[in-house]
C-alpha cells in the first residue's frame, strides 16, 4: 500500500497545513485542483 504526501514548505513544522497525506491519486488531484494547482505529492510505501 502507498500514500501520497504533500509538504507545504511555507508552513511551520507542526502546523496542520504543513503536511497532507492522501490515500490515492484521485484524492490528491482533487485537493490540488482546489488548493495548489502547481503543487506536487510524492508516493511513499506504508510500512506495516
Amino acid at each position: 500500500m502507498t500514500v501520497l504526501v504533500y509538504v507545504n514548505t511555507s508552513k511551520q513544522v507542526g502546523d496542520p497545513e504543513h503536511i497532507k497525506v492522501f490515500a490515492n491519486s484521485d484524492a490528491a488531484e482533487t485537493w490540488f485542483e482546489e488548493n495548489d494547482p502547481e503543487g506536487v505529492a510524492f508516493e511513499y510505501e506504508v510500512l506495516e
